[in-house]
């Protein structure tokens, strides 16, 4: 198929897409930045993913493949070398005799198209895919199989274990590993899981808060990704019936990545898990944090106030630690000591005092926290309150004219009040010191790429009506490959801000039940975490199953 030689910017101003105007101001940016204009448009908002692949796929007649509906043949990935693939974002998918089908995220780039067929000596006939699904096929066909065939070849059983084998640059292993991170970081997965079975070994990957297994690898390859992910993370190799916990901080394609490794032994060999942390992406400002506009307002409020307590509530991996952070960098000003007690410190904040606790030589939460209140702090933030003597201390600190922000595990904001309650403090120090609470979850965005409206089934409608919303037409996602046939693609927070007022306080001091709190904090304008989700459902950002799913219990 001959492509025809014609620019990109004209595509779209005679589809209609960006008018003349939005096309000269993205050239004239394009001029300093040296970025592609299709990718420079989209991140500018003036087209989309999609519309890009419209046009040239309606337009030039260059064909759009869906990556995931093909069962590529390795043979068929080694034509075109793992560099190359990388640097132009392009992979094959299939050969008919001179002819090698490739896949691309620019097919107008006919220097990459020339590079490639002198490089294959094959006529390249070039196929457009998103930017996602590519380096998702990428990772998965490149390098991993090849470091796990030369592992098979090279190493010995796993009883030969040699220094070299796990610290060599050169070696499988080590490159196997390295690769393993590197794809996990591109597909920004949040979790690793190493998965010991009987005969072989499970690495599985969690995106978007749900665990999928990527690939399985044979059992004799165990011992030697245990010991090099050990080595990595500075932990005892030789120890192998304790857990253990260590950190390893990386540069993967020009990022910081900190990772966070624990192994558990389990009856078939240790279970290892790596938690990513991509220090490149930042502490999100407030306004990103996915606060409707009442709840950002109370929020921003709450964290404003001189003095009190703060708290963030949910089940782990709800997002707690992000809201926390991103609260310290909307106070973080000239003239505010602020210090954090944190187990362990994820990201590091320029201007703030930073504590890692560490129990083992006594540095716990309690110890630490009394130890920082004679640093003459404005603000102080305790990573997780996890006993009596911690909430006593953080309650007696913002008490004493300083404000308090830490985390607790309850299912609603309202819990909170119980959750002390049973801790054993008094509800007179409880309704003194509680300025506000905040609960949350994370739920799945709907796939930008595949996401289709459609009318809400009687179900469906009957259930949104029972809260109070009245929705003609909700969304999902179809299932692409850019999201892994999921329908999801990113996770957004639903969110229940308890603000206290004077007749909440009364209560609480009254000892009053869990359900007069909650009817007098609805009746103050709390929006419940249930009903935060389902506007969120009706402005077409995630699923009422989504929603369901994560706050069913409230």
């Amino acid at each position: 198929m001959a492509i025809v030689k014609k620019r990109l910017g004209d595509l779209l101003v005679e589809s209609r897409i960006i008018s003349q105007e939005q096309l000269q101001e993205a050239l004239a940016e394009q001029s300093k930045s040296k970025q592609k204009l299709g990718d420079l448009l989209i991140t500018q908002g003036y087209i989309t993913e999609q519309q890009l692949i419209e046009v040239l796929e309606f337009q030039l007649g260059i064909p759009h493949v869906s990556l995931y509906k093909y069962q590529i043949d390795p043979t068929i990935t080694q034509i075109i070398p793992e560099s190359l693939a990388r640097r132009y974002q392009a992979i094959p998918f299939h050969k008919e005799g001179g002819k090698l089908m490739v896949a691309m995220a620019d097919p107008l780039d006919y220097f990459a198209i020339e590079e490639l067929r002198m490089s294959t000596g094959f006529r390249i006939e070039p196929a457009i895919s998103s930017k996602d699904e590519l380096q998702r096929a990428i990772a998965r066909h490149y390098g991993l199989q090849d470091s796990m065939s030369q592992m098979m070849v090279e190493l010995p059983s796993q009883e030969e274990i040699r220094e070299t084998e796990i610290t060599d640059e050169d070696s499988p292993v080590v490159r196997l590993v390295n690769q393993m991170i590197q794809q996990a970081v591109q597909l920004q997965v949040s979790d690793i899981h190493v998965d010991p079975g009987e005969g072989n070994v499970a690495i599985r990957y969690r995106v978007d808060g749900v665990l999928r297994t990527e690939r399985m690898i044979p059992k004799q390859m165990q011992g030697f990704i245990t010991a090099r992910l050990k080595i990595m993370a500075r932990l005892n190799i030789a120890e192998r019936r304790l857990p253990q916990d260590g950190r390893i901080k990386m540069q993967v394609d020009y990022r910081t990545v900190d990772i966070r490794v624990s192994t558990l032994p389990t009856i078939h060999g240790e279970k290892i898990v790596l938690r990513i942390l991509d220090l490149s992406i930042g502490v999100k400002a407030l306004d990103h944090l996915g606060f409707g506009s009442h709840n950002h307002q109370a929020f921003k409020s709450m964290i404003e106030k001189p003095y009190g307590i703060i708290l963030i509530t949910g089940p782990t991996g709800s997002g707690k630690t992000t809201t926390l952070y991103s609260a310290l960098h909307h106070l973080n000003q000239e003239g505010v000591n602020i210090m954090t007690l944190e187990d362990p410190v994820e990201y590091q904040l320029e201007g703030i005092n930073q504590v890692h606790v560490n129990p083992g030589i006594g540095l716990t939460f309690a110890a630490g926290l009394r130890s920082i209140l004679r640093q003459d702090p404005n603000i102080v933030m305790v990573g997780e309150i996890r006993d009596t003597e911690t909430a006593e201390m953080a309650i007696r600190a913002s008490l004493t004219g300083h404000l308090v922000l830490s985390t607790l595990h309850t299912n609603d904001s309202v819990s909170t009040v119980t959750r002390f309650r049973d801790m054993g403090i008094e509800t007179y120090l409880i309704a003194s010191s509680l300025v506000g609470v905040v609960a949350q979850r994370l739920v799945r965005r709907i796939c930008p790429d595949c996401k289709k409206a459609y009318e809400p089934s009687e179900q469906e409608a009957i259930y949104l009506k029972s809260r109070g919303i009245v929705a003609d037409k909700l969304h999902k996602g179809t299932g692409c490959g850019s999201c892994n046939k999921t329908g999801y693609r990113g996770r957004l927070a639903v969110h229940e801000v308890l603000a206290l007022n004077d007749r909440l306080r009364q209560l609480i001091a009254q000892g009053a039940t869990i359900q007069e709190l909650r009817e007098e904090a609805k009746a103050a304008g709390m929006v419940q975490l249930m009903d935060d989700g389902l506007e969120k459902v009706k402005l077409g950002a995630t699923t009422l199953q989504e929603v369901l799913r994560e706050t069913v219990s409230n």
